[in-house]
């Protein structure tokens, strides 16, 4: 296991799980009996277990924790992987949202392969709810999407497979064996952090010293971001919330604004988070920073372990007008692309794990029992995070997904995490948080759809943007995303529900059984992918 997979499970705390998931809606076929459904999944996934590693394997450890954990084959028990849930009358999405919050906070088991699955009927649509989980020890965003290509099918009928290999040796090593191995892979890290070390000296170097406005003197001026309520520790209880955008309009708007579909998201979400936080009297003047993981992957590289690092970004939320904001974004992350570009040889995915495993869990929950988060300066407010995904349909044991909305993982200090995810011709937001923190995080993702339809309004006026450039694009002739109100009563509701989760945690099993626009900018070219945290 290299230093960066390790991590995500040193730092694990019941406060803090470290899984990545997914919630997708699964239209079934005319006729289906959806009762069927979930015995189908069962039998489909143990068909495909053998395709890829992280579902038939759990951890070794070593002893006393002196390097880090071993990856050893083990039996996958599918009843206990795969679980079939019931959601309670009425059967709304806002249920399933908080159904799935809940189980995004259940810690997964050590002792088994680090994955599980839930199958959940009863919603009104007469959809199927499905919701799943895998360790970011095992998987960065696009290995799971690279995962989830080798589960899901791109027709209703399932594709042919091989046939699995022979059994697979599952018997435990023997210690020794474990410690010899540990021992083995620390030398091997010792020596590649060796030999990085001159290149890296050169490039901080030349970093350092250089004149241009893309080294690291250009993001000083936003090194800390300000305090404002998503920078807090968080308890253990979350909430979630979806929210879809069209695809071809977020393109649409890129190519009239000479935006990159990364910009529109940013853009798309500070101004979201502006108006949710001078809602709550808590817009700080100066600007939010957003933390944005970013795929260090070579092209076709799809491995299981992580290659993911992070940049930060000032998310202009101190500027009223849309288009302005969206013209500092751009500027800001091009500035942070860049100097990662230049860190990308030199940003370690491994390092020596001697001592690490202990050292690292003290200090982690060290770090959530003083609640220091809520104490000190946050580096960055919010973590935002775009993963390119499939843009055709996919299917589960011939059930469609509808769409893909993702799950990922708040920490102490960054209480919210968006993780944006394209499929099929949409734009999936899926917004988790610590619930007490962000009790109203559905309302978060109203704003979502408010500030796109404001950033498009905003450019469809702009004198800045010529008149056969809106043509083109059409953009005019399209609807708004459709934005739903939240009455008062409802909001109210919303806000005592999160509130009393977030004090008492429930069971998942049991709540499933009952200003002037600035001047265009020259092109750019377009480089840096952002990848799930």
């Amino acid at each position: 296991m290299s230093g960066l997979d390790s991590l995500f499970l040193h730092i694990e705390t019941r406060e803090t799980p470290m899984h990545v998931g997914s919630l997708n809606l699964v239209e079934l076929p005319p006729g289906y009996d959806a009762s069927r459904y979930a015995q189908a999944v069962k039998q489909h996934i143990s068909s495909r277990m053998h395709l890829a590693p992280v579902f038939r394997r759990r951890l070794a450890s070593v002893a006393l924790d002196l390097a880090n954990p071993i990856w050893v084959e083990a039996d996958a028990d599918i009843d206990h992987h795969v679980q079939r849930l019931q959601l309670p009358k009425p059967g709304s999405m806002a249920q399933l949202e908080q159904l799935t919050a809940d189980l995004h906070s259940e810690l997964l088991d050590r002792d088994r392969p680090l994955w599980r699955v839930y199958v959940i009927e009863g919603l009104s649509s007469g959809h199927i709810g499905f919701y799943a989980k895998v360790h970011h020890a095992a998987v960065d965003g696009q290995a799971g999407v690279a995962l989830a290509q080798a589960l899901l099918d791109v027709t209703p009928e399932p594709r042919n497979m091989k046939a699995p290999p022979a059994e697979l040796a599952k018997k435990m090593p023997r210690k020794r064996t474990l410690f010899g191995a540990a021992f083995g892979n620390v030398i091997a890290q010792y020596a590649k952090a060796i030999r990085a070390v001159p290149e890296a000296v050169r490039t901080v170097s030349s970093l350092i010293i250089s004149p241009r406005s893309s080294g690291i003197g250009a993001l000083s001026g936003y090194a800390l971001g300000p305090k404002t309520p998503l920078n807090v520790a968080i308890g253990a209880a979350r909430c979630f919330a979806t929210a879809s955008i069209p695809l071809a309009d977020a393109k649409q708007l890129g190519k009239l604004l000479n935006a990159t579909l990364n910009d529109i998201v940013l853009a798309t979400c500070s101004g979201a988070l502006r108006q949710y936080l001078s809602d709550h009297d808590a817009l700080p003047t100066k600007p939010l920073i957003a933390a944005v993981p970013i795929s260090l992957r070579d092209a076709g590289n799809t491995q299981a372990s992580n290659q993911v690092s992070m940049l930060f970004s000032s998310l202009a939320t101190d500027i009223t007008d849309p288009l302005q904001r969206l013209h500092a974004i751009r500027a800001a992350i091009d500035n942070s692309k860049t100097l990662s570009g230049s860190m990308k040889s030199v940003i370690p995915t491994d390092f020596p794990s001697l001592g690490i495993p202990w050292l690292f869990s003290l200090l982690a929950k060290l770090y959530g029992k003083t609640k220091l988060a809520s104490r000190i300066p946050p580096i960055a407010n919010v973590i935002i995070s775009n993963v390119p995904g499939p843009p055709f349909a996919l299917y589960l044991a011939g059930g469609r997904f509808l769409n893909y909305f993702p799950v990922s993982i708040p920490i102490h200090g960054l209480a919210l995490n968006i993780t944006v995810q394209s499929y099929n011709g949409a734009l999936d937001f899926g917004l988790i948080a610590g619930a007490a923190a962000v009790p109203d995080v559905r309302e978060l993702a109203r704003y979502l759809l408010e500030a796109f339809n404001e950033l498009k309004m905003a450019a469809l006026r702009a004198d800045e943007v010529p008149a056969p450039a809106k043509k083109a694009v059409q953009i005019a002739k399209r609807k708004p995303v459709t934005v739903k109100k939240t009455t008062p009563a409802k909001k109210a509701a919303t806000k005592s529900a999160a509130k009393s989760n977030s004090t008492k945690k429930k069971s998942p099993s049991k709540i499933a059984g009952k200003s002037k626009p600035a001047a265009k900018p020259a092109p750019r070219k377009r480089t840096t992918k952002s990848a799930a945290k």
